[in-house]
C-alpha cells in the first residue's frame, strides 16, 4: 500500500492519485448525463434554467471544498508531525461543523433563490423552472458539502479508491434515476433535481458510516472539543477553493448575462453545454491536485524539502504533457459532444462546437494555475492560494469578459476564458519564484 511518507516517483505518484482523477472524472460524466437528460428529454428551455441557477447553487456547495481543502491540509500536517489522535480529532471537528452550515445555507438558499434568479435576469417560466429545481437540490445541500469534502479526506486516510467507490455509488445512483424519472416517467426538471439530490445523499451518507465505524484507514470520526483557532486555520486554508468556486459562479452569471445579450437563450445553452463537457477534462487536474495536496502537507509537516522539490518537478512534467493531451482532446471531441446536447438545433450547434473550439485552448493553461493554487493550499499558505484562485478566476475574467465582446462580439467571451487562463500562469509563476526559499521546494 502507497503511504503518504513514502518517496513517489512518476509511477507511484500516477498510482495514488489516479483514484481520485478517476473519482473527478466519473463526477463530472454523471453530470453530463444528467444535462442530457434534460436538455434531450425536457427541452431547451429547462436545461438553459438548469444552467442558469448552478451558479448559485455550487456558490453555496463550495463551502463543502472549503472543509475538505483546507481541512485536509491540516489535517495531512498534524499526521505528518506524528500526532494521530488530534488529527482525528481535527478531522471530526470539521466534519460535524460542515454539517451545521451546510443546514444553515439550505435554509437560506431557500428562502431567497426567488429574487436571486430574479435580479440574475431570469424572467416567466425561466424564473419558475429556476427556483424548482434549486429548491429540491438545496435540500439535499448538507450531503452535497459532505460529498464534495470527503473527496479530499479519502485522500488524507490513504483510502482515495474508496472515495472513487463513494463517487461510482452516487454517479450510477444520479444516472439510473435521471433515466427512470426524466425519460421515463417524464417529471422533467423535477425529475432531474430529485435525481441528483438523491445521489448526493448516497455520495454525503456512504463516507459518515465508513467514517463512523472502526475502519484500517489513518482517520475516524471521534468525541472532539471544538478548537475555534484549528477552524479558523482550516477556512484559512480552503479559501483559495471557496473563491475558485464563488468566482467561478459569479463569472458563470455574469457570462449568462453577457450571453443572454450577445446571442438569447440559445447562447446561455451553448454555455452549459461548454461547462459540462469541459469540466470533465478539468477534472483530471482537479482529480490530480486533490490527490497529491495531502502528499504535499504531510511532506511539509515533516519538513522533507527534498521530496517537495521532487513532487513539485514532477507534477509540473505531468501536467505539461496532461495539457497537450487535452488540447488535442478538446479541438478533435468538441463538435461530438456538443452533438449529444444538441445535435436537435442546427443554430444551437454550430454555436456551441464553434465555442468549444475557443475555449480548448485554455486547457493549454488551466492545468498550472490550478495545480498552483492547490500547492499553496496543501503548504497551508491560504493567502497566497486564495490570491491566485482570485486573480485567475473572478479579476482576469471579469475584466476580459467585459472587454474582449466589445471587439470580437460572441467569439470574444469565448477567448476571455483563454486569455484570463493565461494571465493566471503568469502569475502563478511569480508566487512559485517569490516564495521558494521560504518553503524550499526549489
Amino acid at each position: 500500500m502507497i503511504q503518504l511518507s513514502d518517496h513517489f516517483t512518476y509511477r507511484r505518484l500516477i498510482r495514488f492519485t489516479m483514484p481520485t482523477i478517476i473519482m473527478m472524472i466519473f463526477s463530472s460524466i454523471y453530470g453530463i448525463v444528467d444535462g442530457f437528460f434534460v436538455s434531450n428529454f425536457a427541452g431547451k428551455t429547462p436545461f438553459a434554467a438548469v444552467n442558469f441557477i448552478m451558479p448559485f447553487l455550487m456558490i453555496l456547495g463550495s463551502f463543502g471544498f472549503v472543509f475538505g481543502t483546507g481541512g485536509s491540509a491540516l489535517v495531512s500536517k498534524t499526521l505528518g508531525e506524528g500526532d494521530t489522535k488530534r488529527a482525528n480529532k481535527l478531522f471530526s471537528m470539521i466534519t460535524y461543523v460542515s454539517i451545521g452550515v451546510g443546514i444553515v445555507l439550505a435554509i437560506l438558499g431557500c428562502v431567497f433563490i426567488r429574487p436571486i434568479a430574479s435580479a440574475l435576469g431570469a424572467e416567466g417560466e425561466m424564473l419558475e423552472l429556476c427556483v424548482i429545481y434549486g429548491r429540491i437540490i438545496l435540500a439535499a445541500l448538507p450531503a452535497f458539502m459532505l460529498q464534495m469534502e470527503f473527496q479530499s479526506f479519502f485522500v488524507t486516510a490513504e483510502k482515495p479508491t474508496l472515495g472513487l467507490v463513494a463517487t461510482v455509488a452516487a454517479g450510477v445512483t444520479n444516472m439510473v434515476l435521471d433515466a427512470l424519472f426524466i425519460a421515463v416517467f417524464d417529471w422533467g426538471i423535477v425529475g432531474a433535481a430529485v435525481a441528483t439530490a438523491i445521489s448526493q445523499l448516497v455520495g454525503g451518507i456512504l463516507p459518515i458510516i465508513y467514517f463512523s465505524c472502526k475502519n484500517t484507514s489513518l482517520l475516524r470520526l471521534t468525541r472532539f472539543s471544538f478548537d475555534g483557532r484549528a477552524l479558523l486555520k482550516t477556512c484559512t486554508n480552503g479559501s483559495s477553493e471557496l473563491m475558485t468556486n464563488i468566482s467561478m459562479s459569479v463569472v458563470g452569471m455574469l457570462y449568462n448575462l453577457q450571453l443572454i445579450k450577445y446571442a438569447g437563450e440559445n447562447g446561455v445553452a451553448a454555455y452549459g453545454v461548454l461547462m459540462y463537457v469541459s469540466f470533465v477534462f478539468q477534472s483530471v487536474f482537479i482529480g490530480y491536485v486533490v490527490g497529491i495536496a495531502p502528499i504535499v502537507g504531510y511532506h511539509y509537516g515533516a519538513d522533507d524539502s527534498r521530496e517537495l522539490r521532487s513532487l513539485l518537478k514532477k507534477s509540473s512534467v505531468l501536467i505539461f504533457v496532461s495539457s497537450i493531451v487535452m488540447l488535442l482532446a478538446g479541438e478533435l471531441l468538441g463538435k461530438p459532444f456538443s452533438i449529444i446536447f444538441v445535435g436537435y438545433d442546427a443554430e444551437l450547434l454550430e454555436l456551441t462546437s464553434r465555442a468549444f473550439a475557443v475555449f480548448s485552448v485554455s486547457f493549454l493553461f488551466s492545468g498550472f494555475a490550478i495545480f498552483g493554487s492547490s500547492f499553496f493550499t496543501a503548504l497551508g499558505d491560504g493567502l497566497t492560494s486564495a490570491l491566485i484562485s482570485f486573480l485567475r478566476t473572478l479579476v482576469f475574467q471579469i475584466a476580459a469578459i467585459i472587454i474582449f465582446p466589445l471587439a470580437w462580439g460572441i467569439d470574444g467571451i469565448w477567448w476571455s476564458i483563454v486569455a484570463a487562463e493565461v494571465m493566471a500562469v503568469i502569475v502563478t509563476l511569480f508566487f512559485l519564484i517569490l516564495k521558494r526559499k521560504k518553503y524550499k521546494y526549489m
